[in-house]
Formats: C-alpha cells, structure tokens, sequence
C-alpha cells in the first residue's frame, strides 16, 4: 500500500470498523430471533441497538475526518458474517442459542482488539476524539462480552437437558 497521511489512515480503519459493526448488527437482530434461550434473545435484541449506535457514532467520526462509509467493504462483511454459522452444522435445534453465544462471544472478543488497534493508531495520530470514541466502544464490547460470557453456561446446560432427554 502506498504512504497514506495519519487521516487517511484513520479514515480506513474507521470505515472498516463501521462496515465490521454494520455486519454485525444484522447478525445480533437476526439471533435475537433464534433458539429459545429467551435471556440470550433479550440480549442479542439490545446488543444489536448498542452496535446501531456504534456504527452511527463511527460514521459521524469519519465524515469529520472528511471520508465516508465504504459500500464495497459493508458488503464484504455482510459476506464473511455467515461463515461462523457453518459451525452449527450438526447441532440440535436446541444448541442454537448456545451456538449463538459462542459466535457472539468470539466477535465480541475480535472487535475489543480493533478498538485497540483503532485506539492506538489515532493516539499516535495525534487525534485524541478518535481514540476516546474507540475506548469508549471498546468498553461496551468488554461490557458486552462478559454478558454474553454469563449465559453461555445456563444456555449450553438447558440445551444438553433437552438433547440427552430426547436421546
């Protein structure tokens, strides 16, 4: 990649971070909507208002900055936020909330660590209303994370219940 200035650098890793969030919003709407776990799709349904927010917040921060969000990488994630579903295959109908906590749980994890990344490079940037809006999300993800952290157990046990029962 060619030299890019500290801004156009920001402006990509927020654009990725938007299409990222964009992504995974669906994904949140569409498991709070799965399974039968109801506190997993209560959280699922109010992680997925949370992660709205974030990608409007992002949004705002890179029109500042002078960009805006890219259609091609929205669509690329929209592509790519299948691919964990493709680890149910297998599963009982009863282990898709369970499922769902663990893909949700993983995510959860991998966007902590862009926000540190996206921190760390608008600190060196110089650009402290960038690095703020990165720790700002990075803490609802951690917040977020161990919610979903909380249920994984009580969903995985009420699942293993209804398939050793059915057995």
């Amino acid at each position: 990649m060619a030299h890019e200035t500290p801004n156009q650098v920001l402006q990509r890793y927020l654009e990725d971070m938007i299409a990222a969030e964009k992504s995974f919003e669906n994904q949140l709407r569409a498991m709070s909507n799965e399974g039968d776990f109801v506190p997993s799709k209560q959280l699922f349904a109010q992680h997925a208002d949370e992660t709205r927010t974030q990608h409007e917040r992002l949004t705002g921060r890179l029109q500042q900055l002078g960009g805006s969000p890219s259609a091609l990488k929205t669509a690329v994630a929209h592509v790519f936020n299948f691919s964990p579903k493709a680890a149910q295959i297998g599963h009982d109908a009863a282990e898709k909330s369970s499922q769902n906590l663990i893909i949700a749980f993983t995510v959860e994890n991998s966007e902590v660590a862009a926000y540190e990344a996206l921190a760390t490079a608008a600190a060196a940037a110089g650009d402290h209303a960038t690095e703020q809006l990165a720790r700002d999300i990075q803490e609802e993800e951690r917040r977020a994370s161990h919610n979903i952290w909380q249920l994984i157990g009580p969903s995985s046990r009420e699942a293993f219940e209804i398939v050793s029962r059915a057995a």
